[in-house]
């Protein structure tokens, strides 16, 4: 397995945090995000890592320097001339994931425990072309599975929206995404067909999910309950993690 790492955010909602650095590199429990998303990923067994960026894009790769990157074969996807958001973000690198392995893609502001390599075990079974970690967790907008966990849509609950049109969400089940997934060669192909039909270079990879749905196997697998996660996107949700991680 591959991995790929998000890094390339304004973290605006971090702020004052981020005023001087990049999301990627605020700490948790006195340790790097994006240091604490590449080691978990080592241990996974995952030696080949794209990091895109663009938000203090040279701190960043100092900051892999400084560390040998980790041991790791790490490649930066440089984002500095323009941000992409996830989708464009991920087709700009996909030259760099090429290959017959699947790809984790994991967002830098999201703190977890999960055993990648089951999660992956789950996607290459299911031949799935993505697998989405998903969980019953309080939000505003969420994911639309069917009884084989199978995507069919999104919804955003505070104003009923529904998509794509015409889904009816009713007997399907609201899950949130929580920003690890993995992912197949099939998918990747197919994503960047999608930029490129839509003329799009700019794009998120949620809303990209939610167009392929239905031509696509995009399933998700749910985290295991005694896992943490944790979004540390706001000071007030990385004080939380900061609690977590300090039991």
């Amino acid at each position: 397995m591959k991995g790929m790492v998000f890094a390339a955010g304004l973290g605006t909602r971090l702020r004052p945090l981020t005023d001087d650095r990049p999301k990627a590199l605020v700490e948790l429990g006195g340790i790097p995000m994006l240091e604490r998303v590449l080691l978990r990923m080592k241990d996974c067994g995952i030696e080949e890592v794209v990091v895109n960026v663009h938000h203090f894009a040279e701190k960043v790769k100092a900051f892999l320097r400084e560390h040998g990157c980790f041991g790791m074969d790490i490649r930066v996807s440089d984002e500095s001339g323009m941000l992409l958001d996830t989708g464009g973000g991920l087709a700009a690198a996909a030259h760099m994931l090429r290959g017959n392995e699947p790809i984790l893609l994991h967002n830098a502001d999201i703190y977890t425990d999960v055993d990648f390599r089951e999660m992956e075990r789950c996607h290459s079974a299911s031949e799935a072309d993505a697998t989405l970690m998903v969980a019953h967790r309080v939000t505003s907008r969420y994911l639309l599975f069917d009884e084989d966990m199978r995507m069919q849509g999104w919804t955003d609950v505070r104003d009923g929206s529904v998509r794509p049109e015409g889904t009816d969400a009713s007997g399907l089940v609201q899950l949130a995404f929580g920003g690890v997934h993995v992912i197949s060669t099939s998918l990747l192909d197919d994503l960047c067909r999608y930029g490129r039909n839509k003329g799009k270079t700019v794009f998120s990879i949620t809303g990209y999910y939610i167009d392929a749905c239905r031509r696509m196997a995009i399933k998700g697998w749910c985290q295991p309950e005694d896992t943490s996660w944790h979004d540390i996107g706001t000071p007030d949700k990385l004080r939380r993690a900061e609690e977590d991680v300090r039991k």
